[in-house]
């Protein structure tokens, strides 16, 4: 395992390993300190050098309830080939609708590398649709793995 100093340093791996795998698992805890899992195709872009994902989603009862009560999630991708992308998140509602419109633009056209859909289908009233709702992610720990040599590399961001 290698710990590296900058984003940069794993950042090709990440967006080669997510853009391959796509959907990923969102696992969050609940009241009890039991862990929740459903499966999602976040998006992911860099900014100011950071990681920085972003979820479509409804707001079901269980996530509200999750994510009010403990905001950290974790984000896991796996692939047959043993590649494997963990991101440990700061996880928060958004309701901003320009940010809710710059999502539904990335979900688009596919963020910065080949994953997202046409919201559309899910949210038939555009980026306003009353039920369309976003997530924020900032990532403070990211781990990508390689499933050839099980090579792990580990970006540490603040508040790890």
């Amino acid at each position: 395992m290698l710990t590296v100093s900058s984003f940069a340093d794993i950042e090709e791996k990440f967006f080669e390993y997510v853009a391959d795998i796509k959907y990923c698992t969102m696992i969050t805890v609940d009241k009890r300190n039991r862990p929740r899992a459903r499966v999602l195709l976040p998006i992911w872009e860099v900014v100011d050098g950071r990681p920085v994902g972003w979820l479509a989603a409804y707001k079901t009862p269980v996530k509200v309830a999750h994510l009010a009560r403990n905001p950290h999630a974790t984000f896991s991708y796996w692939s047959p080939r043993q590649n494997v992308v963990h991101v440990d998140t700061v996880s928060l509602w958004v309701d901003d609708p320009e940010i809710k419109r710059d999502v539904w633009a990335l979900y688009r056209k596919g963020s910065p590398f080949p994953v997202g859909y046409d919201p559309i289908t899910y949210w038939k009233g555009g980026p306003e649709d009353p039920e369309y709702h976003v997530l924020r992610m900032e990532p403070y720990r990211v781990q990508v793995v390689r499933g050839t040599d099980l090579q792990s590399r580990i970006w540490l961001g603040e508040g790890a």
